[in-house]
Order: structure tokens, then sequence, then C-alpha cells
């Protein structure tokens, strides 16, 4: 299975935070978000509904941003005109980013204690809320909550590819 390295990114309030602190979850949810991409803002009302649903029952759900044009300042200003609720780090070098192969906004991760990834894929199957079919992170956190295997376990994210720093300035930083 799968898995993700433990990890630690700043929030847009320069807190630091580890993907480790959250082991008493019974799942984490990493949803790669943008404050320019408009799939991802279709998706903020349906993001902040999928925490308030499921915050009382054990899941923690981390944003994280890992576009290179998106400071902690812009993305503390769209979380609170959009109402997101949930913690959003910065991805400054794309690190999490390239480990996890993300390459969309919005893009769901979803791992259990061990940071081992249950589901990975997109949020339902629509940008347009009234059109949607298929609620797939919604079902594979009922399932994950249930004890059971997530019956889809993969599906294929959509919306604006993450715009990464570039390889050289990488090297620079790092």
């Amino acid at each position: 299975m799968e898995k993700v390295d433990d990890f630690t990114l700043t929030d847009y309030n320069g807190k630091q935070h580890r993907l480790s602190d959250y082991k008493d979850a019974k799942a984490v949810v990493l949803i790669f978000v943008s404050t320019q991409c408009p799939v991802s803002n279709a998706y903020n009302e349906r993001m902040a509904k999928l925490h308030e649903d499921f915050k009382e029952r054990g899941v923690a759900f981390l944003g994280i941003n890992a576009n290179v044009a998106e400071d902690a300042a812009n993305i503390k200003k769209h979380a609170a005109e959009n109402k997101l609720p949930f913690v959003i780090l910065k991805d400054k070098d794309n690190l999490i980013a390239d480990k996890l192969e993300a390459s969309v906004t919005p893009e769901v991760y979803i791992v259990n204690a061990k940071h081992e990834v249950l589901y990975h894929g997109r949020i339902d199957d629509s940008r347009n809320a009234e059109k949607v079919t298929s609620q797939d992170t919604r079902k594979a956190l009922e399932e994950i909550l249930a004890g059971k295997e997530v019956s889809e376990a993969r599906t294929k994210a959509f919306g604006c590819s993450i715009k990464r720093v570039a390889k050289e300035a990488k090297k620079a930083s790092s």
C-alpha cells in the first residue's frame, strides 16, 4: 500500500503542522487547493461541507497549496473570503506535491494513522454541484469510518495543474 512520509509544512499564519500531529484522527484528508483555479474554487463550498460533516467523526482535513504564485497572505485572505474552515498549508517548494505526484487542484488523498493512502482522486464527478452523480471522497470516508475497505480507492482527479517551482529554483533553495 502506498504510504505518505511524515512531513512538516507551515500554515498561512506561520504555524508548523506535521502529518504525524494527526495520528489520533480516524483519517486525514489532504486536499491540494488553489486560490486562483476556477475548478478548485468551484469546490470551496463542498470542501467546507465535507469538513463540517466529518470533523466531529474524527476526520482531520488539511488543505495544501503548492502553487508557486500563491503566497500565505493570498491563501489566508482566500480562506477567509470563502469560509474554508480547515488548516491550509503552504508547500512552497512542491516537496509534498512532488512526493505524492499530485498534479491538479483539487486533488484528494485520504490517509490512515499509519499514513497509508486509502483513497486518491477527485472530490466528486462534476465541477458543477448540480450535476454530481458520484460523491467519491464522501463515499470513501463513510467506508473508512465503517471499517470497510474503500470500494473505489482511485478516481481521476481533474482541475487546474499545480504551478510548480522551477527545478533550478528548488536546487538553489535546498
